[in-house]
């Protein structure tokens, strides 16, 4: 069985109003972390930023505007699906990203087909992999900071 399944898009920065640029987005969806998606941002001279969220969180905002905290995403249309707005933010400092949405479709529809909505608990190897996972995302967010 495949253990990932992942992606490259390209993601408008919106830095303001005036100002956007063109960066390239890795998408990446791991079965140890089954609850989860990443998406790596690659910004011109800086390192990769990833950030781990909830897939059903990126699910629900292709269509709805969600989410809560440091994560929001939204159709820019509620009436056409056609882009999608990434908010995301640390404290007072945010970051809005603008994707198209049917290459975001297609990540979640793959990762769908490697582990179906709702049946994430069911992994034989979820429990041994829940405490690699969490040291993972900590020593992302280690690095990251």
């Amino acid at each position: 069985m495949r253990e990932s399944v992942q992606a490259e898009v390209m993601m408008s920065f919106l830095v303001s109003e005036e100002l956007s640029f063109r960066i390239p987005v890795e998408l990446r969806y791991e079965t140890c972390d089954p609850y989860a998606v990443r998406l790596t941002f690659h910004l011109p001279g800086d390192a990769p930023v990833t950030w781990a969220f909830g897939r059903e969180l990126m699910i629900d905002g292709v269509g709805r505007p969600c989410g809560e905290g440091d994560v929001h995403i939204a159709p820019v249309d509620s009436e056409v699906l056609g882009e999608v707005l990434i908010r995301l933010q640390v404290g007072g400092d945010q970051a809005l990203f603008r994707s198209s949405t049917p290459p975001l479709v297609a990540f979640l529809d793959r990762t769908d087909k490697l582990v179906p909505l709702g049946q994430e608990a069911a992994l034989a190897d979820f429990d041994a992999h829940l405490d690699e996972a969490l040291d993972r995302i900590l020593a992302e967010e280690q690095s990251a900071g």
